[in-house]
């Protein structure tokens, strides 16, 4: 990617969690109502030595995602950022960091 792409880090509601992703494309959804985010940027799987659980579980669960739609009233920030931080997913009400398990293979 060229370092002029933007790069957006989103936070969100989904059940129960706050979740952080980071992205390439943010926009306003076809979809009323809804904020449509493309291009999910993960570390590439491998790159260092310890592997991070969290990025993962959220690599996993995204793995065939080609765009997300949240719910406005889901989302809680949108930031444009100089680089990519740790994607993260913390208990909603406390803020606690979840340590995620893996998903069940099928």
């Amino acid at each position: 990617m060229s370092r002029n792409t933007p790069l957006y880090r989103i936070t969100f509601l989904s059940q129960g969690k706050s979740i952080e992703l980071y992205a390439r494309q943010v926009s306003s959804s076809e979809l009323w109502g809804f904020i449509e985010v493309a291009e999910l940027h993960f570390e590439p799987a491998g790159e260092g030595l310890l592997i991070d659980p969290t990025e993962e579980r959220l690599r996993e669960e995204f793995a065939d995602t080609r765009r997300l739609h949240l719910p406005m009233h889901a989302v809680l920030r949108i930031e444009e950022v100089e680089r990519r931080g740790v994607c993260r997913i913390r208990d909603a009400a406390s803020g606690d960091k979840v340590v995620p398990l893996p998903l069940p293979r099928s």
